[in-house]
């Protein structure tokens, strides 16, 4: 018996025939799916290895999975670079990982920042979008007693979508909470 998270469920019984009514796709595969989620966090070049474990086991517990390492190829003395000194790490999500961590980003994590009044709906051309966080304690995984140091996540989920415009509804449709544009100040409104 094969696991579904919640998540895969609603873009399976309700987001794609929303999306076949609104786009009028015929073909089943021309609906948009998401393919992946890759989580990045950059290291500080003088960090010691007690920091950059700590990192490790950070995005270990908000992705579900463990990161790679990413490492420098030669010193770069401007950036007080070293070789084969780690700079960063990255988590790629597919399939149930990926379903979940995203549930867990949009009901729990993203809610919990303060003043939250939705994301930007800017998307990079292609139908994938990507979301800068700076403070990784809004995921519950994360115990705010044991961090030391907060650090930044990138999040970029990359979607089979063709336009921006399908990549938007598909992730609006699957509960991205988007900004809503603002209201023009008209006179009649001022006066």
């Amino acid at each position: 018996m094969s696991y579904t998270p919640s998540l895969k469920k609603i873009y399976l019984e309700q987001v794609i025939p929303e999306l076949k009514k609104i786009h009028g796709y015929t073909n089943p595969h021309q609906v948009p799916k998401l393919v992946k989620i890759s989580i990045n966090s950059g290291i500080d070049a003088e960090a010691d290895k007690n920091q950059i474990a700590d990192v490790g086991r950070d995005i270990a517990a908000i992705a579900g999975q463990k990161p790679i390492f990413n490492r420098t190829k030669r010193a770069i003395a401007n950036f007080k670079l070293k070789p084969n000194q780690v700079t960063g790490c990255n988590v790629t999500l597919r399939g149930n990982n990926m379903w979940e961590f995203l549930y867990r980003m949009l009901a729990v994590a993203l809610p919990t920042i303060r003043d939250f009044r939705g994301v930007s709906a800017k998307l990079d051309g292609q139908g994938n979008y990507n979301l800068g966080i700076t403070d990784f304690t809004i995921f519950p995984e994360i115990t705010v007693e044991n961090v030391k140091k907060t650090m930044g996540l990138d999040i970029t989920i990359v979607t089979t979508a063709q336009t921006d415009d399908e990549g938007r509804d598909l992730l609006r449709l699957l509960g991205m909470p988007f900004r809503r544009p603002e209201a023009a100040v008209t006179k009649s409104n001022a006066a």
